[in-house]
């Protein structure tokens, strides 16, 4: 179907047509961010009603829609394309061999933000992070705005012209179409498997992701990722984090005599890691992450290390929910690929294995074509109960045993969080049982029976909290 309130006949490239492909809440910021610009301004989107549309600007009159229009985009100036459309769309993969420029709407920020960027992305944590170092600028007196990938377009923070600051996170999507970002500092905080389906290869994942690099003015590394190196000149200005003791003017961890952890610079000890409300050892990289951005960003240690102090974490990131019949119940939705999960599966499974506890964990739904037996180290060493849910549960199984999953991980198929629940309860009620906490870190999309991340960790925080009520009826009545 196509939806077209103007004339049907050719517009010419000369009259700078800017074509906005994609009609989703970026691709709605570019749409009115051209048209105050003046810009003649079309949209094409697959669906055919698409559900922002009646907030679209009146005087875009050339609206395409059920279809990517490829003879729209053949006439463009200029593609603005939406990151959840592949560039190997037939219609813009056509428009690309014509010679048509394709751009996202970071581009379109970058060429008119005037106030210094703060660039962050990498497989994993970049919400976090990004929430973080945002905090810790508003914190500091900074009038600083915080978009991109983590839910307000980066259009719409130039809304704001007395910002000082702009803190950006980025997924590989939206970096595959920027050049020269000319960030203030930018970051890759790991790498892992992800987006194969949509990049083809690690390769086409790592180029994508350091394209964040090009033009900045300072970088942040991760020491323990050798994939987060970027090729850039000796000289750039550079800071580095890692798990270890770290070097002069470095970011890292110490432990003194007593096996106390603090986060590092250099010889000097920061803050005790027991006073940070978020736990497990990737959080402890992901604080030094933040520290080091906010350095380069001229941001005050003092302050970013209050803040840090403060800042109790992301919703459905390694979330806690509550301690039922002396459990804890953790809620990483948002650990959509196996990276994040082996971090939420090594960080939180350290701080219980000292007391010789186990994690269960709730795995699966839509795997986007990961290898899952790559998880299996971490399950082996960490997990006693594993149980799986979602469309690919069966792969997932498979991928695992074929990896030499441990005897001693009793898996379970659930299929679904309520089937999970009642598992939970038949296999935490034996005093033998070495659960002390529960941890959905699914390392899978959610689509397959979800609206998204966020629908899921709602219906197992809501099952936490309907376990709690359960045990505390019974606790009364009995």
């Amino acid at each position: 179907m196509t939806t077209n309130t103007a004339t049907d006949a050719l517009l010419h490239k000369g009259s700078g047509l800017q074509v906005v492909v994609g009609l989703g809440q970026s691709g709605l910021s570019v749409a009115r961010y051209l048209v105050a610009q003046g810009y003649q301004v079309a949209v094409t989107d697959a669906q055919a009603v698409p559900r922002l549309a009646d907030q679209l600007p009146d005087e875009i009159d050339i609206r395409r829609f059920g279809t990517i229009d490829a003879a729209l985009l053949q006439q463009a100036t200029r593609i603005i394309i939406s990151p959840g459309i592949s560039l190997a769309t037939e219609a813009v993969a056509a428009a690309r061999q014509a010679n048509v420029p394709v751009v996202s709407d970071i581009q379109l920020f970058c060429d008119a933000c005037t106030v210094p960027i703060v660039a962050i992305t990498g497989s994993n944590a970049k919400s976090t992070v990004t929430t973080l170092v945002g905090q810790m600028a508003i914190d500091a007196g900074v009038n600083v705005g915080v978009g991109g990938n983590i839910g307000v377009p980066a259009l719409t923070l130039l809304d704001n012209t007395d910002m000082e600051l702009a803190v950006l996170e980025l997924s590989s999507f939206q970096l595959e179409t920027v050049t020269d970002l000319n960030a203030q500092v930018a970051t890759v905080l790991n790498m892992s498997p992800d987006h194969l389906d949509r990049h083809g290869d690690m390769l086409g994942y790592h180029q994508a992701k350091h394209r964040i690099f090009q033009g900045a003015k300072s970088v942040v590394i991760n020491r323990e990722d050798a994939l987060t190196r970027p090729l850039v000149a000796d000289n750039l200005p550079r800071v580095s984090t890692g798990i270890h003791a770290p070097d002069e003017n470095q970011y890292g961890l110490i432990t003194d005599s007593e096996g106390d952890i603090y986060l590092a610079r250099g010889t000097e000890k920061l803050l005790s890691a027991d006073k940070l409300l978020i736990k497990g050892r990737h959080n402890l990289l992901n604080a030094q992450a933040a520290l080091a951005l906010g350095e380069l960003a001229g941001l005050p240690v003092d302050s970013m290390l209050d803040t840090l102090q403060q800042f109790t974490g992301l919703e459905h990131r390694c979330q806690y929910v509550a301690n039922v019949a002396d459990i804890d119940y953790f809620n990483d939705s948002k650990g959509t690929n196996i990276g994040s999960t082996m971090a939420a599966i090594e960080g939180l499974g350290a701080v219980y294995a000292p007391k010789d506890g186990k994690l269960l964990l709730i795995l699966g739904g839509q795997g986007k074509g990961q290898e899952f037996g790559e998880l299996t180290p971490f399950i082996n060493q960490y997990v006693s109960q594993l149980l799986l849910i979602g469309e690919d549960s069966q792969q997932i199984e498979q991928h695992l045993r074929t990896a030499n999953l441990s005897d001693d991980v009793a898996l379970h198929q659930c299929q679904s969080l309520e089937n999970a629940f009642d598992t939970i309860q038949q296999v935490t009620v034996s005093s033998l049982s070495q659960v002390q906490a529960v941890l959905l870190s699914p390392a899978c999309a959610s689509f397959d029976q979800y609206s998204g991340y966020a629908a899921r960790g709602e219906h197992f925080n809501q099952l936490v909290d309907q376990l709690n009520l359960a045990r505390a009826d019974s606790m009364t009545t009995g």
